[in-house]
């Protein structure tokens, strides 16, 4: 398979918890993004080992590894330097995808580097790595009413008026990932941060 050029975005890590638990979860969109990749490129998410499950594919003539990790989210960095030492891959070379409380629901948004934004799976990429310097796409997941209740807000399902939402969102995430890999970040922020 052909590799990435030097510097292109080589694995697209879907921050998420394990278990039937938490599979409709809020917490667990960046799964779902991983597993709409999986789909529309014929990607078998069958491999688990390295603390993720795993897929090796081609995604715009490039290839490409989907990961799920499943450390649950605090513990995200352990997976995700597992894949980097197995694979040879540098921080910036992975794309994570995640959910955010601080996006409207349905909203995307892609960064080439920056703080956590409070998000702890994030957090512990950027300390296992000791680098902000890692791609994200954040998927609004709006917030909770008042103050508080973040972790009971991300662990429970969406319910039937925002589904829709986080649906077109998920598919436009995965559009928004096709074109990075053929044209690059920058140009895949211009299209799709709104």
């Amino acid at each position: 398979m052909p590799r990435a050029a030097t510097g292109a975005i080589r694995c697209i890590v879907g921050i998420g918890n394990p278990t039937d638990q938490y599979a409709n979860t809020k917490h667990n969109v960046g799964w779902w993004v991983v597993d709409e990749l999986a789909s529309r490129h014929n990607v078998h998410m069958k491999r688990e080992r390295l603390r993720a499950i795993y897929g090796r594919g081609r995604i715009g003539g490039l290839d490409i590894v989907l990961a799920k990790p499943t450390t649950y989210v605090n513990l995200t960095g352990d997976a995700a330097l597992r894949l980097a030492i197995f694979f040879g891959i540098k921080p910036s070379e992975f794309l994570v995808v995640l959910d955010d409380m601080n996006l409207p629901t349905g909203q995307i948004r892609l960064r080439r580097d920056g703080s956590d934004g409070g998000h702890k799976g994030l957090r512990s990429m950027i300390q296992t790595f000791g680098t902000m310097e890692i791609p994200r796409l954040r998927i609004g997941i709006g917030a909770p009413e008042g103050r508080g209740g973040g972790v009971d807000w991300v662990l429970t399902p969406f319910d039937k008026e925002t589904m829709p939402l986080i649906q077109d969102a998920v598919k436009r995430a995965g559009d928004c990932i096709e074109t990075i890999l053929k044209d690059g970040l920058e140009i895949a922020m211009t299209k799709y941060n709104g």
